[in-house]
């Protein structure tokens, strides 16, 4: 938030953030968020003037992704909820 809009109370957020910023709104370390970046395996980031920066909505399109792949959030991946398999006999 700049100064000019802390005065006239008005709050626009930013739908690009810095990687101090995404680190916050993921709840991550920046270290961590450059590890991410590194092993292309975090949320798509671009590089503007050498410095990180992601989109908001990249931001949580990969949080809902992660979401998705979890098992305790998503009940059709729980490998507790599956009956057991028989057990196979020795050949």
């Amino acid at each position: 938030m700049t100064a000019a809009n802390r005065a006239h109370g008005t709050h626009v957020e930013s739908p690009v953030l810095t990687l101090a910023e995404a680190a916050v709104y993921v709840r991550r370390t920046p270290k961590a968020m450059y590890g991410l970046r590194d092993r292309r395996s975090g949320p798509p980031s671009f590089r503007l003037a050498g410095r990180v920066y992601y989109r908001r909505t990249a931001l949580d399109a990969w949080l809902a992704k992660g979401e998705v792949n979890d098992s305790r959030s998503n009940l059709e991946l729980d490998p507790t909820r599956k009956p057991p398999e028989p057990r196979r006999r020795r050949p």
